[in-house]
């Protein structure tokens, strides 16, 4: 005969006020104020998860859940707002901290693909916005790296909240004219490198030029030519206009590299507006 009690906690669900729980114990972390800020900017009644707390001596002791009760005091303005908790009764400090230190032990986190994929499932209007925007060039998102695939779903993610939809589509479109769907050119560090020279040349990037000096530079090589200049994606950036501007000095159509440090400071409309496609330039040296 099973015996399910065994999974079964001892606890009552109770609503208890936020006043009446205390936390902060030794073996937790700082409440992050930014992130209780963040959260309550993007506050869901469906996101909050019961609160744990172990009763000890008539004490309420939250052990997993104080930034839930610091968003919802945030939110309602009180610390009478009452909040579900489930509570524990046979706990000693101890147990309580080596429950906090393991809890997510054996939680497998979702990776950014699910996470996208339910997005899309949900009907969310960012996810639904790429999905139709990387497919239009025919490609897909996918969490396999394969030809016509872009993995790097955070980075499609940032630069279109970061930035707009626009500068997603151009910086899509110049990659896929240039190595022709190459899966390793899809990578992070090469879509944020791309994004940073639209964004900061505009105009000054003729498409083009792009396609045609930079085409002419497998990925391989790209990436040595990042590595030898600085990590990550600044290195990705100074390697492809490095090449972009090509090795004679006189040049209609030459980059500063300086300029990929100054502060960006655009306007989202103006990026929309003012980007006409420079089609009708052509290169000459």
């Amino acid at each position: 005969m099973n015996n399910y009690e065994y999974f079964l906690p001892k606890v009552t669900f109770e609503a208890i006020p936020i006043k009446d729980l205390v936390s902060s114990q030794e073996y937790q972390r700082e409440i992050s104020d930014a992130h209780v800020r963040k959260a309550a900017e993007n506050f869901d009644i469906y996101q909050i998860n019961p609160v744990k707390v172990s009763r000890r001596d008539g004490i309420n002791y939250v052990f997993n859940g104080q930034h839930t009760i610091e968003i919802v005091a945030l939110v309602s303005g009180s610390r009478d707002t009452p909040v579900w908790c489930m509570v524990y009764e046979d706990l000693f400090y101890e147990h309580e901290a080596d429950i906090f230190a393991n809890q997510g032990k054996y939680v497998k986190p979702l990776q950014a693909i699910e996470i996208f994929q339910a997005n899309i499932e949900a009907n969310n209007e960012i996810q639904l916005t790429i999905k139709a925007l990387v497919e239009s060039y025919g490609l897909s998102v996918s969490g396999t790296k394969a030809p016509g695939s872009i993995c790097a779903v955070s980075t499609l993610e940032n630069i279109f909240t970061k930035y707009n939809y626009h500068v997603l589509d151009r910086t899509i479109k110049l990659i896929a004219g240039t190595w022709e769907g190459d899966n390793n050119s899809f990578s992070a560090n090469i879509l944020k490198a791309v994004a940073k020279l639209v964004v900061v040349y505009r105009n000054e990037l003729n498409d083009d030029v792009f396609k045609e000096r930079l085409g002419d530079i497998s990925i391989k090589q790209l990436v040595r030519t990042a590595k030898e200049r600085r990590p990550g994606m600044m290195g990705m950036a100074e390697a492809m206009v490095i090449e972009y501007n090509g090795k004679k000095k006189v040049s209609q159509y030459k980059l500063s590299i300086q300029k990929l440090y100054e502060k960006e400071d655009f306007d989202n409309e103006e990026l929309t507006e003012d980007y006409t496609p420079n089609d009708e330039l052509y290169i000459e040296e």
